[in-house]
């Protein structure tokens, strides 16, 4: 039985797209309670990240020294491949329009950790896979907006800050209290200082906006001082929450390996939710939209791997980058679906892509380890001596 423990998380999305097709009324409505609710799709969505953000470290940007031809094109193989790749399907199987934006959104997005994950199984190059992950993640604000409005602008609205700044909220925001988790571990007591003093500033900060602070800088500032208000606020929110949950860790032993379970249960809700907004579209298109998720994430494997090796890699590190290429951030597409009003449809795509990539990736995992120690060594060498010359 041990592998349904190793694709439980698969066959729990694979459950909540059953029962979002079954049961869509009750997976939208509790009664008067809409699950739509955006401030609830936000707190779940930043759950997701944060629980990410937990099995990330600040040593996760050292690679970027270390290997920085190896992560740079990682970097420009994933923000390359799969948003053009995407924008090539929608125009193979002419999906309506918002249906065919969610495509290339989830082509645009950052890698997510089960690339880390199935880099670790294939025994491929973890470190640089890690780096990649980091650092596609930080650039996500620039760079997702930026080919939306590129490749899905005639399809649906693209406003480039405000989807910026729903990702500094969405991902930044979640990962930044992670990772000042993981700095307060080795802080020194300067650091701890610095961290206290924001935190109380952050206090201060956020008393004054609820006790009426908000409404009386609404007042005063437009509305493009107000979105950059907002996410001050956040950001000073992550402060409080990151110095919150790493006091709690100290107390609470068995905390920090439970909370990537809040990833899992947020993608799972997103799923639920998403299916039962979508069903009359899915129920049209889901078959091709299958075989469009599945062409997506292999051809993010091959041109990942194969661009790679034509940049003169290794192996190990061509097979961390088709991964990294090819399994996409579906919490983070899902998140932005939801923050357009497009859950139902833009978040159709990341719905059928998160399941399967899954799959694929474990099967591709499996693969790769099993051949991980009969590389030719002769092609090897050859290789490395190719990577001095450059």
């Amino acid at each position: 039985m041990s592998w349904i423990k190793g694709y439980g998380f698969t066959l729990g999305i694979i459950a909540a797209v059953a029962i979002g097709l079954l049961f869509p009324g009750a997976c939208l409505k509790w009664e008067d309670f809409d699950l739509r609710n955006k401030w609830l799709l936000l707190i779940v969505v930043q759950a997701v990240m944060f629980g990410m953000g937990t099995q990330m470290s600040l040593r996760d940007f050292a690679g970027i020294s270390q290997a920085p031809r190896g992560v740079l094109v990682g970097i420009v193989c994933h923000f390359l491949v799969m948003p053009s790749v995407g924008f090539g399907l929608t125009k193979l199987f002419h999906f309506p329009d918002e249906i065919a934006a969610g495509i290339i959104l989830i082509g645009s997005c950052s890698s997510g950790l089960a690339s880390n994950v199935m880099a670790y199984l294939a025994k491929s190059n973890l470190p640089l896979s890690v780096t990649v992950t980091a650092i596609t993640t930080m650039l996500a604000p620039v760079m997702t907006p930026f080919l939306m409005k590129l490749l899905a602008g005639t399809l649906v609205e693209v406003k480039f800050l405000a989807m910026m700044m729903e990702i500094i909220k969405i991902v930044l925001v979640p990962i930044g209290a992670a990772l000042l988790h993981d700095y307060l571990k080795h802080a020194s007591p300067g650091g701890w200082m610095r961290v206290r003093i924001l935190a109380a500033v952050a206090a201060v900060w956020i008393l004054f906006l609820t006790a009426g602070g908000w409404s009386w800088l609404a007042g005063r500032v437009g509305q493009p001082g107000l979105t950059f208000i907002t996410i001050g606020g956040f950001l000073l929110g992550a402060v409080l929450a990151g110095l919150g949950y790493h006091w709690l860790t100290l107390r609470i032993s068995w905390l920090e390996r439970r909370t990537p379970l809040l990833s899992m249960a947020g993608i799972i809700y997103f799923t639920v939710v998403t299916t039962a907004a979508g069903r009359e579209n899915l129920l049209k298109v889901g078959p091709l939209l299958f075989v469009a998720s599945a062409l997506h994430n292999g051809a993010g494997y091959f041109f990942g791997y194969w661009l790679s090796r034509a940049c003169g890699l290794d192996r190990n590190s061509c097979r961390s980058v088709a991964f990294e290429v090819g399994l996409q951030n579906g919490g983070m597409a899902s998140g932005i679906a939801a923050a357009m009003g497009k859950l139902g449809t833009m978040g159709l795509a990341a719905a059928i892509f998160s399941p399967w990539m899954n799959i694929s990736g474990s099967l591709l995992a499996n693969y790769w380890r099993r051949t991980a120690h009969g590389q030719n060594p002769k092609e090897e060498a050859r290789v490395e001596r190719s990577n001095v010359m450059r």
